[in-house]
Parts: C-alpha cells; sequence; structure tokens
C-alpha cells in the first residue's frame, strides 16, 4: 500500500548520491503520520521506552523500545537480539501492519522484517556514525521511517571516508540497500521545533530489520 494513501501504489522514490541508499520523501503525509505516531504509542504502553547504555556502560541519547518478534537491546552483555523487553520482560508487541505494508511496497526483499527498533530522540539526542551489523543477513535491507522534528543524517561508505548528509524530515522513509547495506551512517543533530507532530516533542525513528536466520 502507499503509505499516503490505503491503495496499492508504492511511494515515489528520489535518486540519491549514494549508491543503494534509497529514499522516498514524504511517503506519509500528515494524516498517516498522525496515525502511526497513535498506533506507535499505544504500543508503547506495553513495550515502554527506556535508556539503554553501551556494552561499555555508557548511557544512549535516545530512548528505544521495540516491536515485532525480535527487538535490539545493548548492555554490559552486548549488541544482539531478543524476543522479551529488558526491563518488563514481556514479548515486544507486533509490528504495526502498515508498518509491514510499506516493506513490501518499497525494499522488495521476499521475507518480511522480524524487527522495528523504535528511537526517541528528544533533548539534543544523536547517534554516533554505526553501521547495523547485528542481524543474521546483512544482505537483507533495512527500511526507516522518521516523523516528528527533522533530523541531519549522516552517511557514508563501510570502509570510511567521505560522508554526505542530509535532511530527514517527517514522513520520510530511506533504506540501506546493496552497496549500502553496511553504510556507515548516524543523526548529527535533531532540529528541535521544527514539528509538532510527536506529543511532547522531537522525533521518532521506526527502523525495520530482518534480524533472525
Amino acid at each position: 500500500m502507499s503509505a499516503k494513501s490505503a491503495n496499492t501504489a508504492t511511494p515515489a522514490e528520489v535518486k540519491t548520491a549514494v549508491e543503494g541508499f534509497r529514499l522516498w520523501p514524504g511517503a506519509f503525509d500528515a494524516a498517516a503520520q498522525a496515525d502511526l505516531v497513535a498506533e506507535v504509542f499505544a504500543r508503547l504502553d506495553q513495550a515502554p521506552l527506556y535508556r539503554p547504555t553501551t556494552p561499555g556502560g555508557r548511557p544512549f541519547s535516545v530512548r528505544m523500545s521495540n516491536f515485532g518478534p525480535l527487538g535490539w537491546v545493548s548492555d554490559h552483555g552486548g549488541y544482539r537480539y531478543q524476543a522479551t523487553h529488558p526491563e518488563t520482560k514481556r514479548p515486544w508487541p507486533q509490528i504495526p501492519q502498515v508498518l509491514l505494508d510499506l516493506w513490501a511496497a518499497t525494499v522488495g526483499w521476499p521475507a518480511p522484517p522480524d524487527a522495528c527498533l523504535v528511537n526517541l530522540y528528544r533533548e539534543g539526542a544523536k547517534m554516533g556514525l554505526h553501521q547495523d551489523r547485528d542481524e543474521a543477513d546483512l544482505g537483507a535491507p533495512v527500511l526507516s521511517v522518521s516523523l516528528g522534528d527533522t533530523a541531519m543524517f549522516r552517511i557514508g561508505a563501510a570502509e570510511g571516508g567521505r560522508t554526505t548528509t542530509l535532511k530527514l524530515e517527517s514522513g520520510d522513509v530511506c533504506a540501506l540497500t546493496g552497496p549500502a547495506r553496511l553504510a556507515r551512517h548516524g543523526i548529527d543533530r535533531v532540529l528541535e521545533g521544527s514539528s509538532r507532530l510527536i506529543p511532547d516533542g522531537g522525533r521518532l525513528n521506526l527502523t525495520l530489520r530482518c534480524a533472525g536466520a
């Protein structure tokens, strides 16, 4: 389906300067964004946002949760996927159907995602350059939805070197595929107050992955 409306059209894609980095600006219109945010926060009642730490004990600046059979977690035990919330010990809520439909309409991967990482950026939160390497199949794409405040997104080749920066605005969708699957990427900063979509402000990022074997 299209994120903009309940039909079978695929959101419009634009070319980027990074091979394999795919971008669908404004894939979710204002109404669809509001509906998705409401659905996300309803699920967060079941799987509350928490602040994880790195294996070395440093707290993340973002708060996180997950949807789906598996969720990405980080603590003294390392980076990994697991089936339960680290604080409540309960299974993660299901991935919203609109996100599963978006995956099917965009990345063309035969298997559905089994993990949806939820990141909430507030109060100067950012994400350093990193690679998504904790999945069983590193050929499967990573699909990301931006909601709320605009983010300054940085991406560069896996082997290092020059990076490219672009704005990700509310409703934008992007994917790491092919040559960009292991690209280094991160959020330099969030333009606080650029959107009123998220209750109490901030930016939500929803990242869909095929985590299991």
